[in-house]
């Protein structure tokens, strides 16, 4: 305000000295000196004005519109003091004002800027209402203090230690443990679900505010129990896991430590057995496999390089190359392992290369490449090669690689009749609604189930399938059948097929599918596979 009041007494001074000037031009030396007071006069209050003016602007922030009008009202008063005292000159006037305090002048002419640079806030009461759930709080009805919030939360707290689902000694039971985030996610809602309305909207009645509130100890209740199932059942299967996996550590000596080293006698022991049907653990996989399957075709090393070097020699047709080119980048997508510029993309294409050569007759069959991708994962290149050959070599799987239509007929007509015998009522429903083996058995026997199965379910399969052979595969279709039989008899031709395709993955699924077929009861009259596949 100080620095204000000099400016402008320095411009003042520096406007007497106009006058002056100005009255020696040619114009203003004829003037008489009454008229020329009147006029220094005049254009001082005028000068006065206009100073005032910009000082108020410069001083006051932007005003309500009351405070416009008390401005008014100050302003002309103080222009009627201006007037009515005795002022020689703008000097004077300025000169006093300035003498006087810039508190003071606060008080009396902007009582609003000590306001705006006070500590003290403005109290809530004075704020805008509004909805207490978006940030704004209503004048009417008060949010609920922290402190009572906390209270009401302990209160719970007690009412919940006191029910049946604690123990003895105080404390929750592990049940409770398990779901606590989510119960204290839900009594902290409590607040905002049992607010009363906004004040611009008709109150509750006392039989409405009952009845919510009811309903709302009814969802809390309803959410507790499910949370509790979930956190029961995430417990269970916890639990389960942690036994498989100290179940696959001790399986994994006893292979290690007494079978394998002993393999020739030990193979066909019951506890062999036993533990062969349960799922060979991952670390012996691979040497289990070479030795169930052999090497009946007798293929050495150099063989292999030989067709190697045939399949980079450029000697493979166009056709069989693109197709084989589709199916290894379609070969076990979600690995990431066999498509172009992963780990095994070079050797996958080597193996299949050299098979394609080693049998023209055969060519290459799609779905060639999982199986390959499969081998690869626990074996080396060779060996992988070697199983891949005599894995391919086999009866059932020759005759669909080849696409050999009597001896594949044999094979339908032979599941047709384990069907009928064992699932009596989805065989009547497959033949209402025109599905036939072939629909999905084609798939399923070429990729030895790695298509419409998880990878680790398959790879049990295929544990199996090399200890009892060949008939096992149709007993797990049987299986896959019977496991969603109730789903199948509510669909259609189409609908089958798209549901047979890619079966759908679920929890447990290797231990309720192995179940179904452990669950399937001889044949009649004690026929074994082989039997009913001779009399199709």
């Amino acid at each position: 305000m100080e620095r204000i009041d000099d400016a402008t007494a320095v411009m003042t001074n520096s406007e007497e000295a106009e006058p002056g000037e100005q009255g020696t031009e040619p114009g203003e030396q004829g003037a008489e000196p009454g008229e020329q007071g009147a006029g220094l006069r005049r254009r001082d209050e005028e000068r006065r004005c206009h100073s005032a003016s910009c000082r108020s602007e410069v001083e006051a922030p932007p005003p309500s519109s009351d405070d416009d009008d008390d401005d008014d009202d100050d302003d002309d008063d103080d222009d009627d003091n201006e007037d009515a005292s005795p002022t020689p000159g703008c000097r004077n006037t300025f000169d006093s004002r300035r003498q006087s305090s810039p508190d003071d002048q606060l008080q009396s002419r902007r009582p609003d800027i000590a306001l705006i640079f006070s500590r003290k806030q403005p109290s809530l009461s004075q704020s805008v209402s509004g909805w207490q759930l978006f940030g704004r709080v209503s004048r009417l009805s008060p949010s609920k203090q922290p402190r009572l919030i906390q209270q009401e939360f302990e209160a719970r707290q007690v009412a919940t230690r006191c029910s049946p689902s604690h123990n003895a000694s105080g404390h929750q039971s592990p049940t409770h443990n398990a779901s606590g985030h989510q119960s204290r996610r839900t009594i902290s809602t409590t607040a905002l679900i049992l607010e009363d309305r906004p004040p611009n909207l008709p109150s509750k009645s006392s039989e409405e505010t009952q009845r919510h509130r009811e309903q709302y100890e009814l969802m809390v209740l309803a959410a507790r129990r499910r949370e509790l199932k979930e956190a029961q059942r995430d417990r269970q299967q916890q639990e389960q896991r942690v036994r498989q996996e100290e179940q696959v550590c001790s399986n994994t000596l006893i292979w290690n430590q007494r079978i394998l080293p002993r393999w020739d006698t030990e193979r066909s022991s019951g506890r062999t057995l036993d533990l062969w049907w349960g799922g060979l653990p991952p670390s012996v996989r691979g040497r289990v496999w070479s030795r169930a399957i052999g090497n009946e075709l007798s293929i050495t090393p150099d063989l292999y390089e030989i067709f190697v070097s045939r399949a980079r020699g450029r000697s493979l047709s166009d056709e069989a190359q693109n197709v084989m080119d589709r199916d290894v980048s379609s070969t076990l997508p979600s690995l990431c392992l066999f498509q172009k510029g992963g780990p095994y993309h070079e050797a996958l294409q080597s193996i299949l290369g050299a098979y394609t050569c080693y049998r023209p007759d055969v060519g290459y069959v799609q779905g060639s490449a999982s199986m390959a991708a499969v081998l690869l994962l626990n074996m080396e290149e060779l060996q992988v090669f070697i199983s891949l050959s005599n894995l391919s070599n086999r009866p059932c799987r020759r005759a669909f690689s080849r696409g050999d239509h009597p001896t594949m007929l044999r094979y339908f007509g032979a599941f047709q009749v384990i069907l009928q015998e064992f699932l009596p009522r989805l065989f009547l429903h497959f033949q209402s609604a025109g599905v036939t083996p072939d629909l999905y058995l084609l798939d399923w026997i070429l990729s030895l189930y790695l298509k419409p199965l998880p990878l680790e379910v398959s790879c049990r399969v295929w544990d199996v399938y090399l200890r009892d052979g060949e008939d096992f595969l149709f007993r797990t279709a049987l299986g896959i059948l019977s496991l969603h039989q109730n789903v199948l008899l509510e669909l259609e031709l189409v609908s089958i097929a798209q549901f047979l395709s890619r079966l759908p993955e679920e929890e447990l699924l290797s231990d309720r599918l192995f179940s179904c077929i452990a669950a399937t009861p001889p044949l009649s009259g004690n026929r074994k596979w082989t039997q009913v596949l001779e009399q199709s």
